[in-house]
This record gives structure tokens, sequence and C-alpha cells, in this order.
């Protein structure tokens, strides 16, 4: 199953209800220019479009993690007072 859009067109951008979780590249055709005087025929490469799904988890490891904080004693004993480790006595 391909996520990407059937036509040489911009891949979503945005996740859909329905989506997978696979990249979309798409190669557009070619494009011919020619160039006057004298006639000179130029091919340019089609451009390569490519997006990823948007990639979420799910779920719950608990409450963050917060060091620091106020009465902190700066790694002495008997510490008081100080704000996030600092500043304390003892």
């Amino acid at each position: 199953m391909s996520c990407c859009l059937p036509s040489c067109g911009v891949c979503p951008t945005s996740p859909l209800a329905d989506s997978c979780n696979e990249p979309c590249v798409r190669q557009c055709p070619d494009s011919t220019v020619v160039i006057q005087p004298p006639p000179v025929v130029v091919t340019f490469a089609g451009p390569i479009l490519s997006s990823y799904p948007q990639q979420s988890v799910v779920g719950s490891s608990g409450a963050p993690f917060i060091g620091g904080g106020a009465g902190g004693s700066s790694g002495r004993r008997g510490g008081s007072g100080g704000f996030g480790g600092y500043g304390g006595s003892g």
C-alpha cells in the first residue's frame, strides 16, 4: 500500500487518519526546453519530491524529572536556603 498520491504532485504533508508509516518519494517526468538561436535541446531531470510521515509516539512514562529547585544545598551537608542548588549554607 502506498501513501503517495497517484499523480506527480506534492505528497501529503499532514498526517491522515488512514495514513501509513512509509516515506513518500515520487519522481516526475523530465522536462524539455528548446533554446534559440541556434536550436539546442536541453533535458532537465524531473524533480524528486519526498516527504516523511510525522513520527509520533503515544504513551506515557510518568512525570518528567526536573533537577535542582529551591532550597538546594550545593552539595554541602545540612544546607538551607538557596535557589536551584546554589547559595546554600552549612
